[in-house]
């Protein structure tokens, strides 16, 4: 007989796999109890998440603050809500919106929903191979094509954690009179650490949504929209939210968050200091694979990036009968290393301030085996890329004009 899924989470659970994906708490215990006992409803004393006035509003307050933001909202339906709500109230209907081509399928929904004429922009290809910035002289060029764009709408970082230069796109998308989103959901832990890229909420753009659950330790599904100028009013993004959120938020999603924000208001510094050190050795001590290529700074050029993620780790298979389906598999199998992303060539492992210094040397000493050993690899060799969805491309429809 079959196990279900509870059974098969426990016992998946006490095995040792190491997770280098997300959610950014990597199956730490958060402290916050049994899930069904703190699983309750709006009773009185609890606040109202669509209409908050006390213990969720404060705590979205103290979220504001920590990521200086005029407003930021909590949000138990992951970063889709939020981009589906700032496209939704930020642009209005049948008008032009300017988009990356890399965006997340939730922004081409949004488009679709409120029938925009969709034009695109395409990020820069490095020569590492994966895709870069998308540039100012691009946006600029977009404008200069398309006069009527009314929204822009950027990812940054993007999944391999490229940074794009959101402050001068924000001056070009403001000079032309338009609004700029920026889809910042792999970046939640930007800005609040001085050897981290500065979060899209200070440099100019209008609103921004970041998933907590990515790379912050928060539990999945939890993310925050902050709006970080007074160009789309507050009322406006509250009654998307209302339309497309949960009428039923989750307590146990809005408990974890609250425990996320007041962690990082009071232990940052620490945390993330001892986050980049680990970070900066395992880096350090992959620079002299043969058959593997690990992403730098370094590599990139200030053409194809602004700025880099530290805390993603874009491993490249340089073999090319090893393909980056075959490398994820092996890690997977042989040492149990469970990654996040695989495309092509390229294997990505998310990291988070969780991490722990045992995931980082299990990583090390699995590429270093491979690298001398690629063998090791050559029976998840399958001859053609995994079965996977791709929640970038989505489906066709998505991109599809129709009227509603």
């Amino acid at each position: 007989m079959k196990k279900s899924l509870d059974q098969e989470l426990k016992e998946y659970a006490a095995k040792d796999y190491y997770p280098f994906h997300m959610p950014g708490h990597k199956r730490t215990d958060l402290s916050l109890g049994e899930p069904s006992l703190i699983d309750i409803t709006e009773i009185p004393g609890f606040d109202d998440l669509h209409h908050p006035t006390g213990l969720i509003l404060e705590a979205e307050k103290q979220a504001a603050a920590l990521w200086r933001a005029k407003r930021t909202f909590f949000l138990v339906n992951g970063s889709t809500v939020g981009i589906l709500s700032a496209i939704s109230a930020a642009i209005p209907r049948r008008e032009k919106i300017l988009i990356g081509e890399n965006s997340h399928k939730s922004v081409k929904n949004a488009c679709f929903l409120n029938e925009l004429q969709m034009e695109t922009v395409a990020p820069i290809q490095t020569r590492f191979g994966i895709r870069g910035q998308i540039t100012t002289d691009a946006v600029e060029q977009a404008f200069a094509q398309n006069p009527h764009i009314k929204g822009v709408v950027i990812t940054s970082p993007t999944y391999e954690g490229i940074v794009s230069d959101i402050a001068s796109i924000a001056r070009i998308v403001h000079r032309h009179g338009a609004v700029l989103i920026v889809d910042e959901a792999h970046g939640a832990h930007f800005g609040l650490h001085q050897d981290l890229p500065a979060s899209a909420v200070t440099e100019g753009a209008d609103l921004v949504i970041q998933s907590l659950h990515k790379t912050l330790p928060s539990l999945t599904q939890t993310a925050v929209l902050h709006i970080a100028s007074d160009r789309i009013p507050e009322e406006k993004v509250q009654q998307y939210l209302d339309i497309f959120e949960t009428s039923s938020p989750s307590y146990v999603l809005m408990a974890g968050m609250s425990r996320c924000i007041r962690l990082l208001t009071e232990q940052r510094e620490q945390l993330f200091s001892g986050y980049l050190k680990a970070l900066t050795v395992w880096e350090q001590s992959n620079r002299d694979l043969k058959n593997i290529s690990v992403l730098h700074a370094s590599d990139l050029s200030s053409e194809e990036a602004f700025g880099k993620d530290p805390g993603k780790l874009v491993i490249r298979s340089d073999l090319k009968e090893i393909d980056g389906y075959a490398l994820a598999a092996c890690l997977r199998d042989v040492y149990h290393l469970e990654t996040e992303r695989t495309e092509g060539q390229f294997v990505i492992g998310m990291t988070s301030i969780y991490d722990r210094e045992e995931g980082f040397r299990r990583l090390t000493a699995a590429l270093r085996e491979i690298d001398d050993n690629p063998g090791l690899c050559r029976e998840y060799i399958s001859g053609k890329p995994g079965d996977r969805y791709d929640i970038y491309r989505g489906y066709d429809c998505e991109s599809q004009s129709v009227r509603i």
